[in-house]
């Protein structure tokens, strides 16, 4: 049965304060070995893999929903989509200024979807990306709708049936959680203890959702854009179904469309018949 929860309206729409991050070519390189990341110019640090852009904003990304979501609530709050708009990659030497704010939420049968929005500049204002992170909380409802929702990246039904542009297999490694959280600074115990992991319903230990999409975005660039992070403008993907260690996935891309100089990539990933990255959207500079 769905509890009904209130959120603190007050807190809507507030940038957080300034959080401050600076790179290093070395916290880089070990976010792309901790991603499987074959492209060697993120393996050597001299550029960040596309999702490495999660780590500088991490603290911003909870002060928003502390602010407006109730205590019950943080426990079952899941991580259901992730967007990035990439105005520049990251690069070693960078120093980052983030901020976040809660944009809006929306009241299900089975729970409560908010949305956060995340902006990332360098100390002297120039914007980096921006990122849309929808949060559902699972079982808890507001019964309403306040406010702005993240954009759509709906995955159409109907390219199924052509063949897609790409196919990309991938291995999820025993101990990649292991690796993944410190490189990308989430000690989450669903991740790292098994014990914790089965407490809260899983069936064990789970990947990080973000590291899943690392996989996905190598697969884009390393198929489709040469390798070269800098043409990706946006990436954007649901959620779907947890990943283990050790599954083995694929991702499976089509071509959508073109438009002002770019191309739009449709794709989903799959462990056998489960999709675990659904509705997700590549755009890249031709």
């Amino acid at each position: 049965m769905t509890e009904t929860l209130e959120f603190d309206d007050s807190g809507l729409g507030r940038w957080t304060d300034d959080e401050r991050f600076e790179v290093t070519r070395e916290r880089l390189a070990e976010y792309a070995a901790a991603t499987n990341d074959p492209i060697d110019a993120h393996r050597r640090g001299d550029v960040a893999p596309p999702v490495f852009a999660i780590v500088p904003v991490f603290e911003a990304l909870l002060t928003p929903a502390v602010e407006v979501m109730p205590v019950e609530a943080i426990p079952r709050i899941v991580h259901g989509e992730q967007d990035f708009h990439f105005h520049r990659p990251i690069r070693p030497g960078d120093k980052l200024v983030s901020r976040g704010k809660m944009i809006g939420y929306q009241g299900l049968e089975k729970g409560t979807r908010a949305a956060i929005l995340l902006e990332c500049r360098t100390e002297d204002g120039e914007l980096v990306n921006e990122q849309y992170v929808t949060t559902f909380v699972r079982g808890m409802t507001v019964g309403k709708a306040v406010g702005e929702l993240s954009p759509e990246h709906k995955f159409d039904d109907t390219l199924r049936d052509q063949a897609p542009v790409a196919k990309v297999v991938q291995h999820v490694d025993h101990d990649q959680t292991f690796r993944y959280s410190p490189a990308a600074g989430d000690p989450m115990p669903i991740h790292l203890d098994d014990e914790i992991a089965r407490s809260a319903g899983l069936p064990g230990i789970i990947a990080h959702g973000l590291c899943t999409m690392a996989f996905t975005s190598w697969a884009v660039l390393t198929e489709l854009a040469g390798s070269d992070v800098n043409r990706l403008k946006r990436f954007a993907v649901r959620f779907s179904k947890p990943v283990i260690p050790g599954d083995d996935l694929e991702t499976r891309i089509w071509s959508v469309d073109n438009a002002n100089g770019t191309t739009s990539y449709a794709f989903e990933t799959a462990r056998g018949d489960d999709f675990v990255i659904t509705d997700g959207l590549a755009v890249l500079a031709d």
